[in-house]
């Protein structure tokens, strides 16, 4: 058996066992509705509003300022549509982000501007960090929203989020930060950074899939997302997903109990992999070496197609993922690598690699061992690799 090396965090996460245990009454013998009022259905109740309060407190936030979702993808839809539809009456029709947002953000922007939004997509610059003058240069008196995110889920590059929520505070715009891939890796106080709304998502965080969060600062009133009931207090309708809730706010009290020390040590071992790699002949880092997530490495190799080096990866039992869409389908490069300015044949052949709180200095040894190796094969399979050393292809 060759060892199994997880290294798709940024993907996903496994479920802990702490959050599993937390969950477990509620799946089970707590089953009982949060809306009744018996009290099987109050002990339901009682346990959504503890796990509101964890989130609050992970956030400094207030408990009634945390509202529970499906996922991230549903939180950004919600900020971002609902402050468009809710501010458009007063003339504010214009809404600015990156252009290398999740898409979550991006096909949401897009969808608006069929309504008649316009929207400004800030260029990102070769190491993947916005100047937050950008931001202040960008908006205008019609400018509703601003929505970038607080670590990009590709390459990891961190934004100046305090600064960009103090120039939006000073402007009266409202500034949403998509926070999934930030949310217990690095600390956040939504007060201390002005920001008004944040997205999060469970599994990223080693809850289960199918939670998440919109944090909505008080005094900002969103049009109802859903309409039915007065779960969330009105403005999310339909029965709460009790144990994904509790699992959720168990997740946030142990992922952020510690940042410094995680960070402490990621950082090594994710210097050490991006240090091997960059051995490999014109290999490149994407993303700005240090102001980056602990966990985030994403190197790219010219001359070789991503697809086949995950299927490579896979065979010596490491999960990661790639520059390309090909899980998708679509034979498109990362729009995130495009931005940053790759060309599409470099940017074919990145890999992203994210380690969590489950990573061992065996994964990493691992993974050293085994990718090297496995670009010399693949390249010399190549026909690309092949017109790049007689100089047919210049990158």
């Amino acid at each position: 058996m060759k060892r199994f090396v997880y290294a798709d965090n940024a993907a996903t996460t496994q479920i802990s066992d702490e959050v599993l245990d937390a969950m477990m009454p509620w799946l089970k013998e707590g089953y009982g509705n949060p809306s009744s009022i018996y009290a099987l259905g109050r002990g339901a109740g009682h346990a959504i509003e503890d796990a509101r309060k964890k989130v609050a407190d992970a956030l400094s936030a207030r408990p009634e300022e945390i509202y529970f979702t499906g996922c991230g993808s549903e939180s950004d839809n919600w900020a971002v549509k609902g402050t468009a539809h809710k501010l458009a009456a007063k003339g504010k029709k214009h809404i600015i982000t990156t252009a290398f947002e999740h898409h979550a953000i991006l096909h949401t922007c897009m969808s608006l501007e069929k309504e008649g939004f316009e929207v400004t997509y800030l260029p990102v610059g070769p190491m993947g960090v916005i100047d937050a003058q950008q931001v202040a240069d960008a908006i205008r008196p019609d400018t509703a929203i601003v929505t970038i995110m607080y670590a990009n889920n590709e390459i990891g590059t961190i934004q100046p989020i305090a600064e960009i929520g103090k120039i939006c505070r000073e402007k009266g715009v409202w500034f949403h930060t998509d926070a999934v891939q930030a949310v217990g890796n690095v600390p956040i106080n939504v007060v201390e950074q002005n920001i008004d709304m944040l997205s999060l998502s469970g599994h990223k965080l080693h809850a289960p899939k199918g939670i998440g969060v919109l944090y909505i600062r008080k005094g900002i009133v969103l049009p109802n997302l859903i309409d039915g009931g007065g779960q969330e207090r009105g403005r999310r309708a339909g029965t709460e997903n009790v144990a994904s809730i509790v699992g959720l706010g168990r997740a946030m009290e142990i992922a952020c109990a510690d940042i410094p020390g995680k960070i402490a040590r990621l950082t090594p071992m994710r210097d050490r992999i991006i240090e091997a790699l960059l051995k490999v002949p014109m290999a490149r880092l994407n993303g700005d070496p240090k102001r980056r997530l602990a966990g985030n490495i994403n190197v790219s190799f010219p001359g070789v197609e991503g697809e086949s080096l995950l299927l490579s990866l896979d065979l010596e039992g490491i999960c990661a993922s790639s520059g390309s869409a090909c899980t998708s389908g679509s034979l498109d490069p990362s729009h995130v690598l495009l931005a940053i300015g790759l060309s599409h044949e470099v940017a074919h052949g990145s890999l992203r690699l994210s380690l969590g709180d489950m990573t061992s200095e065996e994964d990493v040894e691992h993974i050293i061992e085994s990718v090297p190796p496995i670009i010399e094969r693949l390249r010399a399979m190549s026909p690309m690799w092949e017109h790049m050393m007689k100089g047919e292809i210049v990158l």
